[in-house]
């Protein structure tokens, strides 16, 4: 039997670099499992985001958990739905197209300072991965911030009924208590 790893999906701009992309792999590393640990510099375009995280999902085996941020939890819901695989949602976009539209046009990748476009190909690619209904909600957790200032957790709660949740009075969209669930991230993962 071969071992579950965790695949790190960063959010809109950002990447590998994130603090919470960061934090996962040296917790990780610490307990001796950072070679389960895969976050890859995802594309501006979401179809090419979705490619990218399907072929690192065909080189390992699939006992892998998701763990997406905004807009990486918006594609985990759909990778997770898609493979059957279980998922943490981090203050995750629920209706990424919408939320997303204010930014079309030039952009910057906040960690390598590269530009690209947010046009509205992509946002009408991000409307093709939108599920409608969840097939087995209980193989996602929900980490919100009541105080995220970008995304209404309350979309999320609702979108996510059925689901392990955890969410949490103030805060931002960064979840500024990420540091105290790595470890409960490892477990739900299957890595202990």
């Amino acid at each position: 039997m071969s071992a579950p790893w965790i695949l790190y999906l960063h959010g809109f701009t950002s990447g590998p670099q994130s603090h919470k992309a960061q934090a996962l792999q040296a917790r990780m590393q610490q307990r001796g499992i950072g070679d389960r640990f895969v976050c890859p510099q995802l594309p501006a375009s979401p179809k090419e985001a979705i490619r990218l995280a399907e072929s690192l999902l065909g080189t390992r085996d699939k006992q892998v958990t998701i763990v997406g941020s905004s807009l990486g939890g918006y594609y985990a819901t759909w990778l997770a739905e898609k493979y059957d695989l279980r998922a943490v949602l981090v203050n995750p976009a629920v209706a990424s197209a919408i939320s997303l539209e204010q930014y079309l046009g030039p952009q910057r990748w906040l960690y390598s300072g590269e530009e690209f476009e947010l046009t509205r190909e992509h946002l009408a690619e991000m409307n093709d991965l939108y599920l409608s209904t969840l097939k087995r909600p209980e193989r996602f957790w929900l980490l919100a911030e009541e105080g995220d200032e970008t995304l209404d957790y309350r979309q999320a709660v609702a979108r996510y009924a059925g689901a392990k949740q955890t969410v949490l009075a103030g805060g931002d969209h960064s979840f500024t208590r990420w540091d105290d669930y790595l470890d409960s991230i490892i477990e739900f993962a299957g890595l202990v």
